[in-house]
């Protein structure tokens, strides 16, 4: 790999990490167009995401730094018994259902029955396919998950300016439901490349009632912890591989500050995007995508070789 390959995988992963486009899903693409995809690439592939979580803990610095400061206070209240559920300010409530949020990701260590594999391992099995179906029918599922929450949202922001004491209407803070169904849709964006995370789990907070900017932001923060846990999981997995790491260090680094650099402008456009209620772009543009590359699919299962590259498909 070189360093312009790796650069080109590092904007990509950048601005598809917070775009609701799919991060995995368009790194399989780009991979897969210029012949470096496959297990040997994982090492790699977690070093962007090392990039990306730069980006986002850049960007939400005064929002992390109050949750660390209000988490301690918080322990101190539950050792000396002054901790109140129904009391709980914002801050407080946040860190609550973001504990709450990442229980789910429990699910991705449960062994499947008759194999060596956990559920976590279906994700490096599908990202690393020779062909783009999983990837293709993850993007449709996003454009259609993408499409619900516009609708939701819409909804909650009309019924709440009629009646702003219906349930319906939109809130600022999470509840334990709300958070075990987004930390659900994340763990089903962490096996699908092509499923988008921040698309995905924020069309459920939409479909909640939550209001968007708040949901975004639940989004983003609750990615840092997902991906420091990724990142050391995959990290060790790549580590024990028998490719292990075989990518050079200069190679790494670029592409991580491009990662970072893409990813944190990414996340300035899509908060744009979300206040602008301009979403429908990415709604037509994961049914293209998804729609574009299951035809490529289909014709390289057909032909028994990459339309790109020319490779032979190998499983």
């Amino acid at each position: 790999m070189t360093i312009l390959d790796a650069i080109i995988q590092g904007v990509v992963q950048g601005l598809t990490e917070f775009l609701p486009v799919s991060s995995s899903g368009h790194l399989a693409i780009t991979q897969h167009i210029i012949g470096t995809g496959g297990e040997s690439n994982l090492f790699f592939n977690v070093m962007l995401h090392v990039g990306t979580l730069v980006a986002v803990v850049a960007f939400y610095y005064k929002l992390i730094w109050s949750l660390i400061k209000e988490f301690f206070v918080m322990l101190k209240d539950i050792f000396t018994g002054k901790f109140k559920w129904s009391k709980m300010n914002y801050e407080r409530n946040l860190i609550m259902m973001l504990i709450i949020g990442l229980l789910p990701l429990f699910l991705l260590f449960i062994p499947i029955p008759g194999t060596d594999l956990k559920i976590k391992d279906l994700a490096d099995i599908m990202s690393a396919s020779p062909v783009l179906i999983f990837t293709s029918i993850s993007l449709l599922v996003t454009s259609a998950l993408l499409t619900i929450g516009i609708i939701c949202n819409r909804r909650a922001s009309k019924t709440g300016a009629r009646h702003l004491k219906k349930a319906y209407s939109c809130k600022d803070s999470y509840t334990v439901a709300d958070s075990l169904l987004v930390g659900l849709t994340q763990v089903a964006a962490a096996i699908l490349p092509g499923l988008s995370r921040s698309g995905s789990t924020l069309a459920v907070g939409e479909m909640r009632g939550i209001n968007k900017q708040k949901a975004l932001d639940f989004t983003f923060v609750l990615g840092v912890p997902s991906i420091i846990a990724a990142a050391l999981l995959e990290g060790i997995d790549a580590v024990k591989s028998p490719e292990g790491i075989n990518v050079e260090i200069g190679v790494i680094i670029a592409g991580v500050i491009a990662s970072a650099i893409v990813g944190y402008l990414a996340i300035v456009i899509f908060k744009w995007f979300l206040k602008s209620d301009k979403m429908e772009i990415f709604v037509v543009y994961t049914a293209i995508a998804g729609i574009a590359f299951l035809v490529i699919s289909l014709i390289e299962l057909s032909t028994g070789a990459n339309i790109f590259t020319g490779a032979p498909i190998v499983w």
